[in-house]
């Protein structure tokens, strides 16, 4: 699991980042000042971090000169929208520069493609008998390659990210398939009957009644 530093002052932005990250298979950490994100990055690692630039205490340019030296990528969140500003953030080693208001799946999708482009995204994952190479998009069970079509496997990857969580089904339709949930279950329904069979996991996936389904293990 990813490891990400939220450093933003206002308590509901950073809550809607926590929650929706954290949905998404990150691990989350929140810093609601500048001073206290650096006592933070001084105890622990990141794969990534997001910094607000008006911070009480350091703000977040120079708490990102502080950041530098450690080789972590940062993406830079604020209202500050004018092109120089973009440009100072950029320029001074920011990866990337979102600015507020923002859609929560323009930013998911901007945390994955700065981790993507860093070589942070995990590439092996595994689970029991079945380990996933994300990038080679290669399953195997036991040793033996298991022939996945592109939905399951990317609906397999979202399960074992999410183990042991209850995952909603309009979620892991909108995640798997890219669109809005109509309602209409039987693709992802069938899909994950097909998961079940090919993997002998029909006692893994669990259906969560009224909500959707749980990898267990």
């Amino acid at each position: 699991m990813l490891d990400i530093l939220i450093v933003e002052d206002e308590q509901a932005i950073s809550n809607l980042i926590y929650i929706n990250l954290s949905d998404e298979g990150y691990h989350c950490t929140c810093a609601f000042d500048g001073k206290q994100a650096a006592d933070i990055i001084e105890k622990e690692d990141f794969d990534l971090i997001l910094l607000d630039i008006m911070l009480p205490e350091i703000d977040g340019y120079e708490l990102l000169e502080y950041i530098k030296p450690l080789g972590t990528p940062v993406v830079f969140i604020t209202a500050k929208g004018v092109v120089n500003d973009r440009i100072t953030g950029l320029k001074l080693g920011a990866d990337d520069y979102i600015v507020k208001p923002f859609q929560i799946g323009e930013l998911s999708a901007r945390v994955e493609a700065v981790l993507r482009r860093c070589g942070k995204c995990e590439k092996q994952l595994s689970f029991h008998d079945v380990a996933i190479n994300t990038e080679a998009r290669l399953v195997k069970k036991d040793g033996q390659i298991i022939d996945l079509t592109v939905k399951e496997f990317d609906l397999l990857v979202e399960l074992v990210r999410n183990k042991n969580v209850a995952l909603y089904r309009d979620r892991l339709y909108e995640k798997v398939w890219g669109e809005e949930f109509s309602g209409e279950t039987r693709t992802l329904d069938s899909h994950i009957q097909r998961l079940r069979k090919k993997l002998g996991w029909e006692e893994r996936i669990k259906t969560v009644f009224r909500i959707g389904y749980r990898l267990e293990g």
